[in-house]
């Protein structure tokens, strides 16, 4: 339908699958262009009230004006978004072929997508506001003993918290008593960002002094504030990256500036955290998973004040959707473990935060800090080529020395409960000097499944193609593909035999297991079973940092981020897992998991070493590894992917289908196909350009087919030139949106995507 002109519209972009703005006539009583770019406005949206984001305003529109609806209401008065935000949102979108409504909406906190005002992050505080009568012990009016020591808090500190001054056991009728004799006022304001308790020794609050390759790297990238750059950090687990990153935003802070710090969720411990509160005296905030949705909104909105402001937040240490968050003054982006993939968000708007967060201090011209003990192959070919600065790190701080590795073969070899003889052995060597083990099996609960010794049946998901996991605590079986959750049987339901039992191990297995190999060592294990809250995380680290000895027995949860200095022999069982995998990126996975587990050994004054049992002790690309560490490994594999030409010596889209009728999730990706072949022979025919730069693989049924009841496809769409694979999607997204007959089909494109499961 052609354009019509109109009274002015607003241009609005709402939290639905599509990919367009709407247009709405301003609330009643207002023009159009009262809604400013950036406010929210609430909307009715196919009979239901919506919360969208003001793009614009146009006197033209595509919608007839008999059907044009008018917007309920304008939720802002001022933006709750600014110009810069929103133009980094649309370039997500565009990149990542995502509906716009959809980004934005990731982009503010949960409370503000729901309708709650910007205040409701604002806090009761209480002022003095008799000058006179602060500089009497005994106003007149006060008289309990109570009262009186109340006063002293305010002449102390003449701004304070509500909440803070109830939690020293005084009552709201006791603070109002102040306020009717004109002592104080009441006023609302973001609250104080808490400070950490700190115990002596625990961190280092002043700056250590660096050896040579930390000082280059400094000075390298310190050069480089107030213009865009990136800089690749590559230091060996234990070298002092995190002291790097320490005296980087000692000078940003320096000049003002305000810093973000992302960090792998897994990685965002209380250390981390104490040791930014104990080295800076301005405020710090958090953003990650464990908090609530008001906590939430008060960092956002901490950050998002100007420098002018006391309570602006000025480092945000956050995991992958902090980078969404508005900091006016941001000098200084660092993302530590960059090759993790908990930075790609797996569902939805399937972003990489790492490039996000590129693209952002690109956009800002500030510096970008990207840090890893084994950097992403993406990352290495980027500093490879130059892109990116490139700072090494191959020494441990101190007097640390780098572990020891071992790869030791149970290959016909006899094993007492999992674990090799030698193995044991050295376990109770190192824990009779007095210091702790770590073992590592990358694998929750019990056992990997329950199974019949009589006919071979084995516990599986009804609705995933995979079998269920085994717990003891509480007894049942549990799908960690869908959630689902059954009772354990009694007997086989195939042939009612009782010789039912558990195969493989996992951490509660191998908990109990050790616990019988060493009856006299306490046991500790951490996986997502057992630290179910911050709090019980927060004491099972405490306990370990006293340094008894002691058996760790983790999960990567346990194994990254984490500084245990009486930790000298760790573990690696199941290493094999990944070296066979049908997933290009598998051995670098495989690789960058060891040496993270690896550099958990040995951070002290005590040397350390590292066992890995494996099947495969001969494996070519394993045994590089252990000789020649990851670096050179990272090489070879980047030579390997050169020669085929995969990722990063291409670009590639995965587009994945899913629906619970297996014939029409098949179809919508066969229908994608064709179209593609299509759409690249008129372009040919049109233009002359050369159609083989575009390559399609599959359709083909994912790695586990059917997952919570419903069939997965997927083809890969891949080109050598990033901008012919975005003109394909491009049309591929449009075509796919005026598909007919596939309402029950999910589809979704994944840019760049790390996991082809």
């Amino acid at each position: 339908m052609s354009e019509v002109t109109c009274q002015s519209v607003i241009r609005i972009a709402l939290p639905v699958p599509m990919r367009r703005l709407f247009d709405y006539l301003p609330p009643e009583g207002m023009q159009a262009s009262d809604a400013v770019p950036g406010c929210r406005i609430a909307v009715n949206f196919a009979n239901q009230q919506l919360i969208g984001i003001v793009i614009g305003h146009s006197d033209h529109t595509d919608v007839p004006a008999n059907k044009l609806k008018a917007a309920t209401e304008l939720l802002d008065s001022a933006p709750i978004l600014d110009a810069e935000t929103l133009k980094l949102c649309q370039w997500l979108s565009t990149y990542y072929h995502h509906p716009l409504g959809e980004v934005l909406d990731l982009a503010i906190p949960v409370m503000l997508r729901r309708g709650a005002g910007l205040e409701e992050a604002q806090e009761q505080h209480w002022r003095a506001i008799n000058s006179e009568a602060l500089n009497t012990e005994q106003p007149e009016g006060l008289r309990s003993q109570k009262q009186l020591a109340l006063w002293q808090l305010f002449r102390q500190q003449p701004v304070w918290a509500h909440k803070a001054l109830t939690r020293q056991g005084y009552s709201k009728a006791q603070i109002t008593r102040f306020e009717e004799l004109g002592l104080v006022e009441s006023f609302q304001r973001l609250p104080e960002p808490l400070a950490l308790e700190v115990s002596a020794g625990e961190v280092a609050t002043h700056k250590l002094p660096l050896n040579h390759e930390q000082a280059k790297a400094l000075n390298g990238i310190a050069k480089h504030f107030d213009s865009f750059h990136v800089a690749l950090l590559e230091g060996v687990t234990g070298s002092g990256k995190t002291e790097v990153y320490l005296q980087l935003i000692e000078q940003a802070l320096e000049q003002g500036k305000q810093v973000l710090l992302m960090v792998p969720e897994i990685g965002l411990t209380p250390q981390t955290l104490r040791r930014f509160q104990a080295r800076f005296s301005v405020p710090v905030v958090t953003l990650h998973s464990n908090l609530n949705d008001r906590e939430r909104l008060v960092a956002w909105s901490q950050c998002r004040l100007h420098k002018d402001d006391p309570q602006q937040a000025r480092i945000l240490i956050g995991t992958r959707s902090s980078i969404f968050t508005p900091m006016p003054d941001l000098g200084l982006i660092i993302i530590d473990e960059e090759h993790d993939a908990s930075f790609k968000q797996q569902d939805g708007l399937r972003y990489s935060a790492r490039d996000f967060a590129i693209k952002r201090a690109q956009q800002k011209q500030v510096p970008v800090v990207l840090g890893s003990a084994t950097p992403a192959l993406e990352t290495l070919h980027n500093a490879y080529s130059r892109r990116f600065s490139h700072y090494k790190l191959t020494q441990r701080a101190g007097n640390a020395k780098p572990p020891r590795l071992k790869l030791h073969s149970i290959l016909h070899q006899p094993l007492e409960m999992g674990l090799a003889y030698p193995v044991i052995d050295k376990m109770q060597q190192h824990l009779n000097e007095g210091q702790q083990v770590m073992v590592f099996i990358n694998r929750r609960g019990f056992a990997p499944t329950l199974a019949c010794r009589d006919c071979g049946w084995m516990a599986e998901c009804r609705r995933c193609d995979a079998r269920m996991t085994l717990h003891q605590s509480p007894y049942h079986l549990h799908c960690h593909h869908c959630d689902n959750q059954a009772a354990v049987p009694r007997m086989c339901p195939n042939c009612n035999s009782l010789q039912v039992e558990p195969v493989g191990q996992g951490t509660e297995r191998l908990e109990e297991n050790i616990q019988q190999l060493f009856p006299a060592t306490e046991i500790k294990r951490v996986d997502r079973d057992t630290v179910r809250s911050k709090d019980a995380f927060d004491q099972l680290l405490d306990d370990i940092h006293k340094g008894e000895p002691c058996i760790l027995v983790g999960t990567q949860m346990l194994a990254k981020g984490h500084h245990f200095p009486n930790v000298t022999m760790v573990v690696i069982l199941d290493a094999d897992s990944g070296l066979f995998s049908a997933d290009f990126r598998g051995m670098e996975k495989t690789a960058q998991l060891l040496m993270q587990v690896a550099g958990r050994a040995g951070r002290g004054d005590k040397p350390g070493e590292v066992w890995i049992q494996t099947l495969y002790a001969d494996h070519p690309q394993l045994n590089l590894l252990i000789q020649g560490g990851y670096h050179n490994l990272a090489a070879s594999i980047l030579q390997e992917r050169k020669g085929i030409q995969l990722p990063p010596y291409s670009f590639m889209a995965l587009l994945r289908s899913e629906c619970s009728d297996k014939n029409l999730a098949e179809q919508l990706q066969q229908n994608a196909r064709e179209f593609i072949q299509s759409w690249l022979n008129q372009y040919w025919q049109q233009t002359g350009a050369d159609t083989t730069a575009i390559t399609l693989i599959g359709p083909f049924p994912a790695p586990m087919e059917r997952r919570a009841g419903r069939f997965r496809q997927q083809m890969q769409i891949m080109s050598a030139e990033r901008n012919s694979l975005h003109r394909v999607l491009d049309a591929l997204v449009h075509f796919l949106e005026n598909q007919r007959g596939f309402h029950k089909v999910r589809w979704s494109l994944d840019i760049d995507p790390l996991d082809l499961s």
